[in-house]
């Protein structure tokens, strides 16, 4: 055999070319996530003390730092968050504390602008003494914070069966009841520490409230979306001091979309809601309602009408009798006979009055009135009627 006939020699430095580059890829990004492990505890020891001076102060039993290879989760055990109004410069005349049992927070190597955290209840929450007043819990808690940790553009929190009671005695008295609760608040305008415009979505589904209103009792849908205007910044302050600084900055809170389903009745409500000088709601919101009839027994304006003849000067459920008086002339001039017709059948009078008041509509797909619901320093009205009161602000 000739010698260029023989095979020529393979080279083997090539086949551990690749094996090799992974091998300091590895080694290198091993590396990297160890020394990032190691700044968890400067880091978050950093930002927990500029925390403090802006009055949040978080506190953890144990802390754990893993996730190895590709992500970083901060594991935070029997953890404490105060909120109180306290600054260097003054002592805190306000103050929150919540005793969790775990939060663990993740974070990806590769995108460190999102964050997702876990909270695992249940939630022991006191205002102001030492014991707790709140407790709250829920079987999946997670909220999620996209931007940089310092100034984050948007923040979602949720909780899939939320409770919520206060504990008055050796018997918790339930507050809220729902199977899932969700809040999103995003940044529209300006900064966190410079007149921020923020946009907020608030969801309910199946919840209740107990000991605020009847009507609040029974389970209910709540799809509520607003742009809040006239903040100063995100400092932490007790909010009547916010309050105040919105009114004195004419803000107003815009609702874009506020739908609340309750059994068959449906309600849609958009328009603008300010602060008077006195700490009051003022301003107007349109309202379309499906099941309008279903409503008033519950507000309780056919029990004003009812007592309105038999005792004039009972409000009856907080309804102006003035007003009910008014509405009730306002029928009669109508319809001759129609005002006391309204007061034997309180129901139908109160429905043909506030049809009077509001226009016929459609309500997806459904005969619907719409009608302005108004806010006059804190009263709530449906034409004369005034159906509810909210306290001041501040």
């Amino acid at each position: 055999m000739q010698p260029s006939q023989l095979a020529p020699r393979r080279r083997l430095w090539p086949v551990f070319v690749a094996p090799g580059l992974f091998f300091l890829i590895a080694a290198g990004w091993s590396g990297f996530w160890f020394y990032a492990a190691a700044q968890i505890d400067t880091q978050f020891e950093g930002w927990r003390a500029r925390e403090a001076k802006a009055g949040r102060i978080y506190e953890c039993a144990k802390r754990s730092v893993g996730g190895f290879p590709f992500r970083m989760e901060v594991r935070c055990e029997n953890p404490v968050v105060t909120l109180t109004s306290q600054t260097s410069q003054q002592v805190a005349d306000a103050r929150l504390t919540a005793r969790l049992k775990e939060i663990l927070v993740v974070a990806q190597i590769y995108d460190p602008t999102k964050i997702i955290a876990e909270f695992t209840g249940p939630t022991m929450v006191a205002a102001g003494g030492t014991e707790p007043q709140f407790s709250a819990n829920w079987t999946l808690g997670q909220a999620s914070v996209a931007g940089l940790p310092i100034a984050p553009q948007r923040i979602s929190i949720a909780f899939d069966n939320p409770t919520l009671d206060r504990l008055n005695g050796a018997v918790p008295a339930p507050l809220l009841r729902a199977s899932h609760l969700e809040l999103h608040t995003r940044l529209l305008e300006g900064s966190l520490s410079d007149n921020p415009v923020v946009e907020t979505a608030f969801q309910l589904t199946a919840a209740s409230l107990q000991g605020l209103h009847p009507i609040l009792a029974e389970p209910f849908d709540a799809d509520i979306r607003a742009q809040l205007r006239g903040l100063k910044d995100f400092s932490p302050k007790p909010w009547p001091q916010r309050f105040r600084e919105i009114q004195a900055a004419n803000g107003r809170v815009d609702f874009t979309q506020s739908r609340v389903q309750q059994g068959d009745v449906i309600a849609v409500a958009a328009g603008s809601l300010a602060i008077t000088p006195d700490g009051y709601l003022d301003g107007e919101l349109t309202m379309t309602v499906a099941g309008m009839e279903k409503i008033v027994p519950m507000l309780g304006i056919d029990k004003a009408f009812a007592d309105n003849s038999a005792q004039p000067g009972n409000g009856g459920a907080g309804v102006n009798v003035q007003g009910v008086n008014k509405l009730i002339g306002a029928l009669d001039r109508f319809i001759p006979g129609l005002g006391d017709a309204a007061r034997k059948n309180a129901n139908a009078g109160v429905m043909a009055g506030i049809n009077m008041l509001g226009k016929p509509s459609t309500l997806e797909g459904r005969s619907a009135l719409a009608f302005p619901l108004r806010f006059v320093n804190g009263a709530v009205l449906i034409g004369p009627l005034r159906v509810a009161q909210t306290p001041p602000l501040f």
